[in-house]
């Protein structure tokens, strides 16, 4: 399926069944004429960039937000609600492409991002059931425990500060520590969940407040132009009439290509499913946030929520070897059938004290997320547009990174500050370079897993 707009039906997640007062919310009945500034995309990216904004600079421009759907509808109203660094595993993997220091800003970066998210939540007095725990990534194979933990050594007698907070636990305890039959090693160290429906609304609620702020929703930017206007730009065309724009930013994440040709195979609409899971009764004590690594391409991740509920996401060995089913897919509004058989008994196959719970899937939906070509994110200006901006391109890991990259991203777009004066990790910006020659790495991820000869 070729890139597309966001489906207008998409399947109801877990944090949308009760809607929050913004969701369908139009600052202004008509759509204004202009802005200073215009964000297209309603989700965390948004709502971090004009939080951001507003905070750093008092007297700051008008600001329009478009959102095609409601109000966090997209990935970040529908993903796993972690807020997971990973101290050790990308990090090494950028370490050997780029060098050990890009590896140590990216992996020092997410846990920053953590501690950020957690200040604002605490002092913003945030309803959205945050909480901080450990997580436990677990192996399920000696082998590949002993490759991964290798990498995690390494980054650590580098000096790298994340590594130095992850701890290790070896496969004579591992099912015992981590709780999950047939691990054969794990990892823990720092992380949170949420509920990011409720924290994404909170922010465009206090946003509002400041009155520069126009959020329309259910406004889909169908294209961005160059204007004739010497004071504005771009101009952008909606369902609902064009609007002239100063400054741009593109945060649609996915649904980028759509509205950027040179964004086709740059950042993949990726489909994907999570789902809720309920037991009749009190649930087994569950403390820690989860990967589950069978494979390098094929993981699960879970949170357990605050009323004893487990919300999983991944399945990729049910789907990922049809590569239609995913690989820019944008169609939100059904689930992909393979995986439904796949999380029925998830928590009894897996995990140890669960066998009798009754635990059972109660919502099961559909996200389409926005993976980079080469996996990492896309921030700062676009290259031959002047005034246009990208902040997109998460690569399902967009909680762990937005918060701060909103920070930096605010600099950039308001004041014009250089990329490499916003404390940004470098490989994350947007260059002419990435956008001719970046290797495909969703691509060569499927290869692996179906072993098909590379073309």
């Amino acid at each position: 399926m070729t890139s597309s707009f966001p489906h207008q039906n998409g399947t109801v997640p877990f944090w949308r069944l009760e809607p929050q007062g913004l969701d369908n919310f139009r600052s202004t009945p008509n759509l204004p004429d202009e802005s200073d500034i215009v964000i297209i995309g309603g989700g965390y990216s948004a709502a971090a960039l004009v939080t951001h904004i507003q905070k750093q600079y008092p007297n700051h421009p008008s600001i329009l937000v478009l959102e095609a759907r409601q109000l966090c509808s997209g990935a970040s109203g529908r993903n796993g609600g972690h807020i997971k660094p990973d101290p050790y595993l990308h990090a090494s993997e950028i370490a050997a492409e780029y060098g050990l220091a890009a590896g140590a800003e990216v992996a020092d970066f997410e846990v920053a991002n953590l501690n950020a998210a957690k200040e604002y939540i605490e002092r913003e007095g945030v309803d959205c059931d945050f909480v901080v725990t450990r997580a436990c990534d677990v192996h399920f194979s000696s082998s590949q425990d002993t490759r991964i933990k290798e990498r995690l050594r390494n980054l650590k007698a580098a000096g790298v500060a994340a590594a130095q907070t992850v701890s290790e636990v070896g496969e004579d305890h591992a099912e015992i520590v981590s709780g999950v039959k047939g691990a054969k090693g794990c990892i823990s160290y720092s992380a949170a969940h949420l509920w990011p429906y409720k924290l994404i609304h909170h922010m465009f609620t206090m946003a509002l407040k400041h009155g520069s702020l126009n959020l329309q929703t259910n406004t889909c930017a169908t294209s961005v132009l160059r204007a004739t206007d010497a004071q504005f730009g771009w101009v952008i065309e909606t369902n609902r009439g064009p609007v002239k724009a100063g400054k741009v930013i593109v945060a649609s994440n996915s649904y980028t290509p759509a509205l950027l040709p040179e964004y086709r195979e740059q950042i993949i609409p990726y489909r994907a499913v999570s789902c809720h899971i309920e037991t009749p009764s009190p649930a087994p004590l569950l403390v820690n946030t989860y990967a589950l690594r069978f494979k390098d391409w094929d993981f699960d991740y879970l949170i357990p929520r605050p009323d004893g509920s487990i919300v999983v996401g991944g399945a990729r060995s049910a789907y990922f070897r049809e590569k239609g089913l995913w690989y820019n897919n944008t169609d939100d509004s059904e689930v992909i059938e393979e995986t439904r058989k796949y999380f029925d008994g998830y928590m009894q196959r897996h995990f140890r004290g669960w066998e009798n719970s009754g635990a059972k899937v109660s919502e099961i939906w559909t996200g389409i997320m926005g993976y980079s070509r080469d996996k990492l994110p896309r921030l700062g200006p676009i290259p031959g547009k002047p005034g246009m901006f990208i902040m997109a391109g998460w690569t399902g890991h967009g909680m762990p990174q937005i918060f701060l990259a909103a920070k930096g991203m605010a600099g950039m777009v308001v004041k014009d500050v250089p990329y490499h004066e916003t404390g940004l990790p470098r490989v994350f910006e947007e260059t002419a370079d990435r956008l001719r020659n970046a290797p495909n790495k969703v691509l060569e991820s499927w290869y692996q897993a179906t072993q098909f000869p590379r073309l």
